[in-house]
C-alpha cells in the first residue's frame, strides 16, 4: 500500500512543478519577448531579429511625451511613497500599540481598497468627483494612488510591529525618554526595513498604476503606462518595446536594489553589534 501511494505523491508533485512551470512560462515570456525585441534594428516588431540596435531607446530620449510623461510618474510615485509610507507607518503603530474605540472598524477602512478591484474603485471614485462637480486635478490623482498603496504599506508595517517587543520602548520611557523621542529614536530605527519596503512598494504600485489613472488623471496629463496605451493606439512600434522595457527595470530594478541595499545594511548592524556575554 505504501508503494502505490508513493508513487501517486512522486506523480503529484510532479504535476504540480509542470503546471507551476506553464504558469510562469504564460507570465514572463511576453516581457521577455518584450524586453529582447526592444533591440531588434528592424521597425518590424517579431523574430528571427534582423540585427542588434539602440535606435528605439534613443528615439525615446527624443521624443518629448515620453520624457514629460516619465517625468510626471516619477514625482507622483516619490510623492505617493512619501505620503503613504508617513501615514502608514502611524497607523500601523497605533493599530498595534494601543486600544482605542473603532480600531477594527480603522483597520479594515484601512484595508478595503486593497480588497476591491483597481477599475471598479476607479469607476466609483470618479461617479463620486462627477456628482459633486468636481474636476479631476494633479491633487486627486496623487490621493487616489496614496489610496491605493496605502493598505500595502500598513500591512507591512504592522507585522513589522508585531515583532518589536515592547520593553524597547518601555525601557526607553523608563529612563525619562518621551514618547516622541522613544519613537524617533528606538522604534523607527527597528522599523527601518518595513520603511523601505513600504516606500519602494508605494513607489512601483503608484508608477506601473494603469486602470486608476486613466479614470483620475485631469484632461492632457499622461503618465507612463497611460502613454503606452496612447501609443498602442497608433500602433505598434518598436518604441512601445523600448518603453515597456523602461517600465520592467524601472518597477521591477528600483525594489531589488533596495532589498540589496536593505540586507546589506542589516547585516552590517548585525556585525556591529556587541555580542551578549555566557
Amino acid at each position: 500500500m505504501t508503494a502505490p501511494r508513493d508513487r501517486e505523491g512522486r506523480l503529484a508533485w510532479r504535476l504540480t512543478g509542470f503546471v507551476t512551470l506553464c504558469v510562469y512560462i504564460f507570465m514572463f515570456a511576453p516581457i521577455l519577448a518584450t524586453v529582447i525585441l526592444s533591440f531588434n534594428a528592424s521597425m518590424f516588431g517579431g523574430f528571427p531579429m534582423t540585427g542588434f540596435s539602440l535606435q528605439w531607446y534613443g528615439k525615446l530620449l527624443a521624443n518629448e511625451q515620453v520624457l514629460t510623461a516619465f517625468r510626471t510618474s516619477l514625482w507622483i510615485a516619490v510623492v505617493t511613497a512619501i505620503v503613504t509610507t508617513a501615514i502608514g507607518l502611524v497607523t500601523a503603530f497605533a493599530l498595534v500599540r494601543f486600544e482605542f474605540p473603532g480600531k477594527q472598524v480603522l483597520g479594515t477602512l484601512v484595508i478595503l481598497p486593497a480588497l476591491v478591484p483597481e477599475t471598479i474603485l476607479g469607476v466609483g471614485l470618479l461617479v463620486l468627483i462627477k456628482a459633486v462637480d468636481q474636476p479631476r486635478t494633479m491633487v486627486l490623482l496623487i490621493l487616489g494612488h496614496i489610496l491605493l498603496a496605502l493598505p500595502y504599506v500598513v500591512l507591512i508595517a504592522q507585522a513589522r510591529m508585531v515583532g518589536i517587543r515592547r520593553v524597547y520602548e518601555e525601557a526607553a520611557l523608563s529612563l525619562g525618554a518621551s514618547r516622541r523621542q522613544t519613537f524617533g529614536e528606538v522604534t523607527l530605527p527597528l522599523l527601518l526595513p518595513a520603511v523601505v519596503a513600504g516606500a519602494l512598494l508605494a513607489f512601483t504600485i503608484s508608477f506601473d498604476n494603469t486602470s486608476a489613472s486613466l479614470f483620475w488623471r485631469p484632461a492632457g496629463v499622461e503618465t507612463m503606462p497611460t502613454q503606452i496605451l496612447s501609443m498602442l493606439k497608433i500602433s505598434i512600434s518598436p518604441e512601445i518595446n523600448a518603453l515597456g522595457t523602461v517600465m520592467v527595470v524601472v518597477t521591477v530594478g528600483i525594489p531589488l536594489i533596495g532589498g540589496l541595499i536593505l540586507q546589506g545594511l542589516t547585516r552590517l548592524r548585525r556585525r556591529n553589534e556587541p555580542k551578549e556575554e555566557v
